[in-house]
C-alpha cells in the first residue's frame, strides 16, 4: 500500500479545517497509509525583511528535511509548480503506487511558502492554482484531491 506523508508548516487551529482533515484522513485510510506531521512556523516580526523571511524559511526547511522518510518521492506544493488536473494527479498516484519505494511526501509551507532550495530538490513541484489560498486550506484541498485521485483510479462515480 502506498505511504503518503504530509509535512506541513503551521498548526491547524480552526475547527472547520480540523474537521475536514479528519474526514479526508478517514476516507483515505482505505487507499493509503497517511501520516501528517505539523512543524511550527518560524516567528517573524510584524513587517519582516526579505532576509528575515529567507532565514526563517531556511530554518523551516532544515526541520522539514529532518522529517523526510528515507527513499521517498517529494512533492513540493508551491506557486511555481505545475498545475495538474484531477485526472493527471490520479495518473501520477498510480505511477507512484507502482514505484519501488511506495513512499510519497507532500510538503506544504507556512504563510511565506517553502525555502527555494527545498523546492529545487523536490521530485515534483505542484501548484494547486494560480490563486492564493491560506496554507491551511491547501492541506484540506490536497487531501480531497488525493482522495479524488484514488477514487478516479478505482473507477468510482465520485469524480463526475
Amino acid at each position: 500500500m502506498l505511504e503518503v506523508h504530509l509535512i506541513c508548516v503551521g498548526k491547524l487551529k480552526e475547527k472547520f479545517y480540523t474537521d475536514a482533515v479528519s474526514e479526508y484522513t478517514k476516507r483515505l485510510s482505505a487507499y493509503c497509509r497517511l501520516t501528517m506531521t505539523e512543524l511550527p512556523e518560524e516567528r517573524l516580526p510584524q513587517n519582516p525583511s526579505q532576509a528575515q523571511i529567507d532565514a526563517a524559511l531556511a530554518r523551516e526547511a532544515a526541520a522539514i528535511r529532518s522529517r523526510l522518510p528515507a527513499s521517498s518521492s517529494v512533492v513540493a506544493l508551491c506557486v511555481e509548480g505545475r498545475q495538474r488536473s484531477s485526472e493527471e494527479l490520479a495518473a501520477l498516484l498510480e505511477t507512484w503506487a507502482q514505484n519501488s519505494s511506495k513512499r510519497l511526501v507532500f510538503l506544504i509551507g507556512g504563510s511565506h511558502g517553502l525555502d527555494s532550495a527545498l523546492k529545487d530538490s523536490a521530485w515534483v513541484r505542484l501548484s494547486m492554482s494560480p490563486m492564493t489560498f491560506p496554507h491551511h486550506l491547501a492541506r484540506v484541498m490536497l487531501l480531497e484531491q488525493l482522495y479524488r485521485g484514488f477514487k478516479i483510479n478505482e473507477g468510482s462515480s465520485y469524480h463526475k
